[in-house]
């Protein structure tokens, strides 16, 4: 569980965009449910001790959660009532799976109208039609997650030395991708929008304000990649040093790009993703004008008070 796996893009490509749908559809049911919070935070799911989760999802005077579990391979449905269920995952088409979910959602008693069709996507298969992607391969699955572990953690001690608004480390299901975002406190232009059968509107509410984000999305590279960049892109952004010396800056995609590769065959992943995470950061804080000694803040600053007093000698 200590090694970064590798899982080479190639090799898992029907189960990541099958597995893509289902995550699209639990995604979807979180969003049926939870109320707006700022940028489409709690449309969001979360790496769990076995998978991704959707996190306590408000229903009626009560809550539930759907929790993909890639450790044995269900999905597991519970509720406040004290219901449980399961659903293997395997091999079968979106639109089973959607059936299935859907039927289990109303054997609990839990009504979810969704909007029934992909986002962020093209071609956008209605869940319901959708034969062509049936693939679900368990080792390929498990070794997702672990990326996503160690993704997570990493992530989750950059984000810990920002103390003005930042996002959880979150996993995005539209463009199937963990990410983390800091924000500087300024509004920023008009989104164009244009991401693929995604309304324009969601681009606006998702990048209203001055950000830097980052994270790691399964679909690029040999092995994935991990990413940064900036909204509204400042002027000299591109040309900062950022370290190690595998990441480049992508004209293409607009941003800093890391393979995944290099992290995990590097002497220290963690210290490797470490250096991109906050020499990319800085390109955004610096290049941006951002008050820097007003938002971060070294998250050790209690450990004297916060030891525990020694007791028996």
């Amino acid at each position: 569980m200590e090694t970064w796996p590798s899982l080479r893009v190639d090799d898992w490509t029907p189960t990541r965009e099958t597995l893509h749908m289902w995550l699209q559809i639990v995604g979807k049911i979180r969003l049926a449910h939870a109320p707006l919070i700022n940028h489409w935070w709690q449309v969001t799911l979360y790496v769990s001790p076995r998978g991704l989760t959707t996190s306590p999802v408000p229903y009626g005077d009560g809550a539930f959660d759907v929790e993909f579990d890639f450790v044995d391979h269900q999905l597991r449905f519970r509720s406040s009532s004290g219901q449980m269920r399961t659903l293997a995952l395997k091999p079968e088409p979106v639109a089973d799976f959607y059936h299935h979910v859907m039927a289990t959602l109303d054997e609990m008693g839990i009504a979810a109208r969704i909007s029934a069709g992909p986002n962020e996507v093209d071609p956008a298969i209605p869940f319901a039609e959708d034969y062509q992607h049936a693939s679900y391969d368990p080792e390929a699955a498990h070794l997702f997650w672990r990326q996503l572990l160690h993704a997570n953690r990493v992530m989750g001690e950059f984000k810990s030395h920002f103390v003005g608004k930042v996002s959880p480390v979150h996993f995005f299901w539209g463009a199937m991708d963990l990410a983390c975002t800091r924000f500087s406190g300024r509004t920023a232009p008009r989104h164009p929008g244009g991401a693929p059968n995604c309304g324009d509107w969601v681009m606006v509410e998702g990048y209203s304000h001055e950000l830097s984000s980052c994270g790691f999305w399964p679909g690029g590279g040999e092995e994935g990649a991990f990413y940064a960049y900036a909204y509204p892109e400042p002027e000299g952004f591109a040309d900062y040093s950022v370290e190690p010396t595998e990441a480049f800056y992508s004209r293409e995609n607009g941003q800093f790009l890391l393979p995944y590769e290099a992290v995990r065959t590097s002497a220290d992943p963690d210290r490797t993703l470490t250096d991109f995470l906050h020499t990319s950061y800085a390109a955004a804080a610096e290049r941006g004008g951002w008050d820097r000694a007003a938002l971060e803040d070294d998250p050790g600053r209690w450990r004297v008070e916060r030891r525990e007093p020694s007791f028996g000698g």
